[in-house]
């Protein structure tokens, strides 16, 4: 699997990967300023961004796209950040792979399983008709029926691209609402890793509960939580110098 990415800075490599339904675009400005201190790298998982698109979609293979990704680019002993789905697919990793990485970072969310909550904002996007859309407004007002938050409509619409016929989607559409159970899938309990790693969590998200720490420290002994107040799940978007402070202090 061929995944495109965007690197910049030197030193010593970190490797970045985003949530469902986002980008690596979601990260160029967090990227740019760790850039000055890490040889950074910004990835679209598969199905997502400019990533090629497949059938197959689940944890375990994002986990084997994030290994031969290392491996293509002779990515040696990296710190490895991860948001929401690219959090899970970055501890599938770690825990697959114990020798390869150095530490490890995941933003908003847990190993545990989650329930199925995308519905509705899958259900919008397939009500989106692409042949007769066009424009991003008439887009915007179709997926408002269902998601009626502005900066999550604005933020899902960034998928959307336009192509010679109109418009088309970034985001393998039809893979994801197949497989959006397979996304809520937890890690199995595997041999405890002695590494450290850092969860950081929204105070107005409830992806990580304080209860849950019993859950990943089974896992990961030595990990740490922070929680940075006033951020929903989207952390790196609503307080992005909050999330880069515990970031950095963490790293070095």
């Amino acid at each position: 699997m061929q995944l495109y990415h965007r690197e910049s800075g030197e030193g010593k490599p970190l490797v970045i990967l985003h949530g469902l339904f986002g980008s690596s675009d979601n990260w160029l400005s967090i990227g740019k300023v760790l850039s000055e201190h890490y040889k950074v790298y910004l990835v679209d998982q598969r199905n997502h961004g400019q990533s090629t698109h497949s059938d197959e979609f689940s944890y375990p293979v994002m986990a084997n796209d994030l290994l031969e990704f290392i491996q293509q680019h002779n990515i040696s002993d990296p710190h490895i950040l991860g948001h929401s789905m690219g959090g899970k697919t970055a501890m599938q990793f770690a825990v697959n792979h114990t020798d390869l990485w150095d530490r490890l970072i995941v933003v908003d969310i847990g190993p545990k399983a989650y329930p199925v909550h995308h519905r509705t904002i899958l259900d919008g996007l397939l009500s989106i008709d692409l042949g007769v859309v066009s424009s991003r407004s008439e887009a915007d007002k179709q997926l408002a029926e269902y998601v009626p938050e502005i900066g999550v409509r604005q933020f899902l619409l960034k998928n959307l691209a336009r192509n010679e016929a109109g418009f088309r989607w970034k985001i393998n559409l039809e893979a994801i609402n197949r497989h959006i159970e397979t996304i809520g899938d937890g890690l199995e309990e595997k041999q405890a890793i002695q590494k450290d790693v850092l969860f950081i969590r929204g105070s107005r998200s409830d992806y990580i509960k304080d209860e849950d720490m019993g859950f990943i420290k089974t896992i990961f002994p030595n990990a740490n939580l922070k929680t940075v107040e006033n951020a929903g799940h989207w952390v790196h978007a609503e307080k992005p110098e909050e999330l880069l402070k515990l970031v950095i202090e963490f790293l070095n």
